[in-house]
């Protein structure tokens, strides 16, 4: 069995989706805007597990402490920089052990997103 994808309902849907692409580097893999659905899937590669982006006007805050969604990156300096320049309050790092390190921000959703 493999994850398929992780949705997140959201009233900042533009944002939601430039934050995927920008940040992360996914691309709309599956867009249904077309059939008048404020819906997208974004991606890295076509069998990646994907992140779906669904429109919902009055939708909460998504934000739970308990749950976040990780991303690898190769230089993990530059994207926090880059989150820093942009406004958006990355964490300071966080290193449980020595060959560890990471950070966390919030997406337009208020999802806690890490970056390792």
């Amino acid at each position: 069995m493999k994850l398929n994808h992780i949705t997140i309902q959201t009233e900042a849907f533009e944002k939601e989706i430039e934050f995927y692409q920008k940040y992360v580097g996914l691309t709309v893999s599956r867009d249904m805007r077309p059939m008048g659905k404020n819906i997208v899937f974004l991606s890295g590669a076509a069998d990646d597990t994907a992140i779906e982006i669904i429109e919902k006007p009055g939708a909460s805050d998504a934000g739970n402490e308990n749950i976040s969604i990780g991303f690898h990156t190769n230089d993990l300096e530059k994207i926090y920089n880059e989150f820093c320049s942009d406004g958006l309050n990355p964490t300071p790092f966080i290193s449980p052990m020595p060959q560890v390190r990471f950070f966390f921000v919030k997406d337009p959703a208020g999802v806690n997103v890490q970056f390792i």
